[in-house]
């Protein structure tokens, strides 16, 4: 069901110090910041080979990236992405198989434009799962 890895996200504080460090020290090629006010945070992507790094920083008091922020002050990994080709039925699979889908379980417009999910970390070894359909 799951495909390639697509992003590992990593929240932090300030988001443009992190991009600087990203961009100088490693020598990446970072993109501009992006908000998504219906996901609480803004993001920017760290461009690989095959695959992205993706910095949170909380957009709002409200964020969830914020609240993780709180248990984890000096931030971290937050979650891991995966690419599906119908998020739909990879959902609908998932809940039959015991899994639980944050937020209501409709697919929300991600970063990329395109239709995320998340799965509850408490199912998949204490890591919270993103599922982009591609």
């Amino acid at each position: 069901m799951i495909g390639r890895l697509n992003h590992v996200a990593i929240a932090v504080r300030d988001l443009a110090a992190a991009a600087t460090l990203y961009r100088g020290a490693l020598g990446a090629n970072v993109s501009a910041p992006l908000a998504l006010p219906e996901h609480g945070v803004t993001v920017v992507f760290v461009e690989l080979r095959n695959s992205k790094i993706e910095l949170l920083e909380p957009l709002g008091a409200d964020s969830p990236i914020a609240k993780f922020l709180e248990k984890n002050p000096d931030g971290g990994m937050h979650h891991i992405c995966y690419e599906v080709d119908d998020i739909l039925a990879a959902r609908d699979t998932l809940k039959t198989a015991g899994a639980r889908v944050l937020g209501g379980g409709e697919p929300k417009t991600g970063a990329h434009g395109k239709p995320v999910l998340f799965l509850h970390p408490k199912d998949f070894s204490g890591t919270l799962i993103e599922l982009e359909q591609v």
